[in-house]
C-alpha cells in the first residue's frame, strides 16, 4: 500500500522565459532529483526545456 503524501504537485518552468506553463505530480520517494522535460512553451512558441519548481 502506498504511503500517504508520497506524491506532490510540482510546476514546470520554462528555462528561457521563466513562465510557469505546466503542473504535474511526481513521487518524491522514488525520484529525488529535479524533473526536467522538453515541453512546448506557448510564450516562446517553441519546444524548450522545462525544469521543476515549487
Amino acid at each position: 500500500m502506498a504511503k500517504p503524501g508520497a506524491r506532490e504537485r510540482i510546476a514546470l518552468v520554462c528555462e528561457e522565459c521563466k513562465q510557469r506553463n505546466y503542473t504535474t505530480k511526481k513521487n518524491k520517494m522514488n525520484t529525488t532529483e529535479k524533473l526536467s522535460l522538453n515541453k512546448y512553451c506557448p510564450f516562446c512558441r517553441k519546444h524548450t526545456k522545462h525544469n521543476e519548481s515549487k
